[in-house]
Formats: C-alpha cells, structure tokens, sequence
C-alpha cells in the first residue's frame, strides 16, 4: 500500500482545520461537543454492536493496550526527573496518546474494518484510564463521575451489551447512528486542526523532547508484547501504530483545567502532532 495514499489524506484534513480556525476562529466548545456527545459515541456504538464483531477476539489486545499507556509513563518517568520538567504535565502527556482524532482515521486507512475494530478497543481503554488515572496525575483527583457520563464509556457499554446479548437493533434506529458514525473520521482530523490553533508555540525544546519520547515509549513496551502474544498481523500492526501517535489534545485541556502548566504541555501536543508527520511515517512504512 502506498504510505503517501494513508498519510495525504489525514494531514491535508489537519490542515483544512487549521486554515479555517484561522480564518473564521470557530466556536470551540462546539467541535467539543458535537465529537464527544454525538459523532464518536455513534462509531462507538455502530462498530461494537454489530453481529460480526466479536470483542473476545480482541481481550489480549485491550490488555496490551494498558500496559503500552502504563509502560510508557515508566519509560517518562526518569526522562521528567533528569529534564526537570513537572511530572504531572509531561508524564500522563507522554502516556495518553491521540488514538482518537489520529489513531482511527489512520487504522481505517491502512488496515481497513478490521483495523477500524482494533483501534477502537485500544482507543476506549486509553479513554478510560485518561479519565480516571490521568486525572489523578494532572490534578490529584479520579474522576469516576466524568468517566461514568462519558458518552463514549455509555456507547461502549451500550454496544457491548447488544453485542454480548445477540439483541438486534432495529433498522430505522441503527441507520442514522451507522451515518452519524461514519462522519466522524474526517471530522475528527478536521476538528483536530482547529484545535492546533489554540496551541501556543512555546517551549519548543521541550516540545522536540517530547516528540521523541512519546513514541519510543509507546514502541518500546508495544513491541515486547508483539513478541509475548500471537496477535494477527492487523492487531500486531494496529498495537504498534497505536504506541506510536503524538500526544492526545485532551492533555492540554487537563493541564490547563488543573494548572499544571500549560504552557510545557501545548509545547508537547503541538510539537508531537506536527512531528508526527514523521514518526507516524516511518512506522506506517515499516507496518505496510
């Protein structure tokens, strides 16, 4: 497969964003919560509930998935002590990766459905753990609450329980949620390019440090499992493209909600993404 066909896509969407941030400065909150309330929920929701999913394939893969995100804040760990950087920023951003806006528009690219079904699994328990322990470490708290209403936690479950009791939904209810879902891969880039705007461009070493710890770290403990579990060629791929992506935007809005600076974080999120150009290239190249 050509690299340039997955990658030219997803970049050119990131920059569309960008552009039209610039220009129109759109409504933020709004991008917020048109993803996290309606359009991820939905993908959520259409891919677990449909009969040919079968989540117990993927039980070692959700199990590799916490302990690429928990392994990698090992491998953070004595990188923020010898930098000085503050822990509560630069670890859990290093941790928690944009497996969502980056991660599933890539996996559906390079590795079609399947890779699609994959990510997701990857992509809800990095959710679940942002919510609970990266909340602790950027402000001292577990949010149970905000992950108990988290819309995406409601579909996932909702999904699984349609899935794990053979229910059939019912056509003119499933429809609109399967064409809500299918809008959010490119709305997901696109929105992922607004959001750069608001980074600002400080600490730009930092950032650079942090564009190249995010994916070793994630690589690192990722291929180990590669070589413990016999994962198929799609989970083994999509395992390894997940430990790879930049920092997730969500950091940044957690820093800066529990102040610990912001300011370091953005540098990370904003130079990892644009690094990721790279990274996520070389590794696609190798995958593919």
């Amino acid at each position: 497969m050509d690299i340039f066909a997955v990658l030219f896509p997803v970049f050119s969407l990131v920059l569309a964003g960008y552009v039209y941030a610039r220009l129109y400065r759109p409504d933020l909150r709004s991008v917020n919560q048109i993803m996290l309330y309606v359009l991820v929920p939905a993908l959520v929701f259409d891919v677990m509930s449909r009969e040919n999913f079968a989540v117990e394939e993927y039980r070692w893969l959700a199990v590799c998935a916490l302990v690429v995100v928990l392994g990698s804040g090992m491998i953070a760990w004595p990188v923020s002590r010898l930098a000085g950087y503050n822990w509560r920023a630069f670890i859990p951003t290093m941790m928690f990766n944009n497996c969502g806006n980056l991660g599933l528009p890539l996996a559906v690219l390079a590795f079609g459905e399947k890779g699609l079904e994959a990510m997701i699994i990857l992509f809800l328990v990095s959710n679940m753990l942002h919510f609970t322990l990266g909340t602790w470490m950027f402000g001292g708290i577990v949010s149970w609450k905000g992950l108990l209403l988290n819309p995406v936690y409601v579909a996932s479950m909702a999904g699984l329980l349609v899935n794990f009791t053979d229910t059939s939904v019912p056509a003119v209810l499933l429809s609109p949620i399967t064409m809500l879902g299918q809008v959010v891969i490119p709305f997901m880039l696109f929105s992922l390019g607004v959001r750069m705007l608001t980074v600002k461009r400080s600490h730009l070493k930092s950032g650079l440090v942090g564009a190249l710890i995010c994916p070793l770290s994630g690589l690192l403990p990722a291929l180990a499992l590669g070589l413990l579990f016999r994962f198929d060629e799609v989970q083994l791929a999509v395992l390894l493209l997940f430990s790879a992506l930049p920092p997730a935007v969500l950091n940044f809005l957690f820093a800066e909600q529990y102040d610990q600076d912001p300011e370091l974080t953005a540098s990370l999120v904003l130079v990892g993404n644009a690094m990721s150009v790279i990274t996520v290239g070389v590794v696609l190249w190798w995958l593919i």
